[in-house]
């Protein structure tokens, strides 16, 4: 039978460029906003939207995108375990029926071309009853079953008869006999996609921005909810737009497909999607800046374990105050709000109202005790005399046992330190002094690429069956990256890479002491080229500047073997070329001799050390190599 083919169009005409441009314009935002506002009817019902979000990213980056880009998918087994953990999410069954309704509104109003905006505000009105960042999480979720439907029966078609016969019925495209033609139109649909859950992200943490301390009346937060609601329609208008592309194909199985139009559509829906999420991420960052002035809830949650253990053991006696040294040009009912909410936090001694501190305090506390933005410790004995001018480090690395937090003191407990992991983690995690104590086995692992993680993770388990020997694994993170440590934390507890910590603050603290290590030791006059510790600490955190991800095994005391990440996973994956040392020598140290052998002379390390503490050197050398590195000024607003 001849193919009747419907050959598309290779690009854009002039006229279809007007339109778009006209779609894209500000005014007709502006316009559109009433007619959007006027769909929103919230009746208050509060809905738990992060796990939902979870399975909209397995079935539509984790399973689809990755197929399209030629990656693999997560094991059968891996998606198995996600799933019955979100199985037990009860609020998906009283949501499944407005499920369902969106989704058969998308297929039926998307089959035939339609009117994407008519489409959208029918959208808006059934879900009227919806706050704004539900409204866009729910019709995500629709538009993933439709999709995950269509991929399932495309993908099983050749080798699954029901499928096959429902894919005939549909007329759908054979996916890889047509995998170069469809490649452009999936790869705009997946940007679109992503473009539309990165701007369904911002919608929800604006949601969840504490409303105790950041207010909704005034900037940056009432500019953001202002920009919320026109962000919701442009990301439900773009699921509609992927809707249609996916009701495009049905009939498509005997026709010739070139996707040049669908995808120049796509890309510029993502391009005006992805502007609105640049827009609401600068706003989203404004509104943490707000919130930490200047002194974390990390902070103040590790000092508060230190100052109640010293107050329960009864021989440690100190007290605190804290001193809040404000900007008063910038002084409103938001900052009175966030200097309420810290000072509630606090145990200890505190100063009522920053402007009672008088000028010339504050100028002393600037000039003579080096304070610019970073919180300090300073520390008085009792007789008002200065014993640290800035204790913090000190405290950080050995706590309570610090006191009376001077300089010998100091001193004097760096005399007992070697590097070891029990100096990496004391103070942090227990377990992980157990395991020590047993004699374990133990990997230490950070960064954020999720695919080398999940390699090197599986990669090193294997090995340790194959060795039969006990290993444990312990994801320690990132530095200064809150949100995104907050997002792996919940990525680790569905897909159970390894052991994690289960908080951020215990993430931030383990970084915020090794940055405290090389502060105390650039006080002390330390080198890398004098002292171990100092020079491993400071190859620690140069691997926290690179891209990918780094490992240390250790076991007891003193057996340490570390590397960058791929050349820690090479090492795994060549086990067979040095477990012969391994009875001879331990399983440690012949790994390290390894990662020595196949350590190449090519390297590139960045060490990002926080210029607000003072101290910085005027000479770093590489702890790869030896030789001195370049010094680069950078200046950084990370707010998370």
């Amino acid at each position: 039978m001849a193919s009747n083919p419907r050959q598309l169009v290779a690009a854009p005409s002039k006229m279809q460029q007007r339109k778009e441009r006209r779609l894209f314009s500000t005014s007709d935002d502006s316009a559109m906003m009433k007619q959007v506002q006027a769909t929103h009817a919230p009746d208050g019902r509060e809905i738990e939207v992060k796990p939902i979000i979870q399975i909209i990213d397995e079935i539509l980056i984790q399973v689809i995108a990755r197929s399209v880009e030629g990656h693999d998918v997560k094991q059968e087994q891996e998606t198995l375990e996600t799933a019955a953990a979100l199985a037990e999410f009860d609020m998906l069954e009283s949501l499944a029926f407005i499920i369902n309704k969106i989704s058969c509104e998308l297929s039926c109003k998307c089959s035939g071309g339609g009117d994407a905006h008519a489409s959208t505000m029918v959208l808006l009105n059934y879900l009227s009853s919806y706050a704004w960042h539900a409204k866009v999480v729910l019709t995500l979720a629709a538009f993933a079953v439709i999709f995950g439907e269509f991929w399932l029966v495309s993908q099983l078609s050749a080798a699954n008869i029901l499928a096959k016969s429902v894919a005939l019925l549909k007329q759908l495209p054979d996916i890889v006999d047509n995998s170069v033609s469809l490649r452009p139109q999936f790869d705009a649909l997946n940007k679109l996609v992503r473009a539309a859950l990165d701007v369904t992200m911002c919608i929800v943490e604006f949601k969840e921005l504490p409303s105790e301390y950041i207010s909704e009346d005034v900037p940056p937060m009432s500019v953001a909810s202002a920009h919320i609601p026109i962000a919701a329609y442009w990301v439900i208008r773009s699921i509609v737009a992927c809707a249609s592309q996916i009701a495009s194909l049905i009939g498509m199985r005997n026709e010739s497909i070139s996707s040049a139009t669908e995808a120049w559509e796509l890309s510029s829906l993502a391009h005006k999607v992805s502007s609105i999420y640049e827009h609401l991420k600068n706003q989203l960052a404004l509104c943490y800046q707000y919130i930490d002035l200047d002194l974390s809830q990390e902070e103040i949650m590790v000092l508060d374990n230190l100052y109640k253990d010293a107050r329960s053991r009864g021989d440690v006696h100190y007290e605190m105050v804290w001193i809040p040294i404000v900007d008063k040009a910038a002084w409103n009912d938001v900052n009175r709000q966030k200097f309420e909410y810290l000072q509630s936090l606090m145990v200890w001694y505190s100063v009522y109202d920053p402007f009672i501190i008088e000028p010339s305090v504050i100028k002393y506390i600037k000039e003579v005790w080096n304070f610019t933005k970073r919180p300090i410790i300073v520390a008085l004995d009792p007789q008002g005399r200065l014993s640290s001018q800035n204790a913090l480090h000190m405290i950080w690395i050995w706590g309570n046992l610090a006191f009376p937090f001077t300089r010998e003191k100091e001193e004097s407990l760096w005399k007992q330190e070697i590097w070891s992991l029990e100096l990496l983690v004391d103070g942090i995690d227990p377990t992980v002094l157990d395991w020590i104590t047993e004699g374990k086995i133990i990997c230490l692992y950070g960064g954020e690429d999720l695919e080398w993680i999940e390699t090197f993770t599986a990669t090193a388990m294997n090995v340790a069956r194959i060795g039969k020997f006990d290993l444990e694994m312990v994801y320690v993170g990132k530095s200064n990256a809150k949100e995104r440590m907050q997002k792996m934390i919940s990525t680790f507890s569905t897909r159970k890479f390894s052991y994690f910590w289960p908080n951020v603050t215990s993430i931030w603290f383990f970084w915020a002491r090794l940055e405290s290590m090389l502060y105390s030791k650039l006080q002390h006059g330390r080198t890398v080229e004098n002292d171990q510790i100092m020079s491993e600490v400071m190859t620690v955190l140069s691997f926290d500047g690179s891209d990918r991800g780094w490992a240390i095994f250790c076991r007891g005391q003193s057996e340490m073997a570390r590397a960058k990440g791929d050349t820690a996973l090479t090492s795994l994956r060549d086990f067979d070329k040095w477990k012969h040392k391994i009875e001879q020598d331990g399983l440690v140290p012949a790994l390290g001799d390894y990662l020595k052998e196949i350590q190449t002379p090519h390297h590139c390390n960045r060490l990002i050390l926080p210029g607000s503490t003072g101290g910085i050197p005027q000479k770093v050398v590489c702890a790869e190599c030896g030789r001195q590195m370049e010094k680069y000024f950078m200046y950084r607003c990370c707010v998370e």
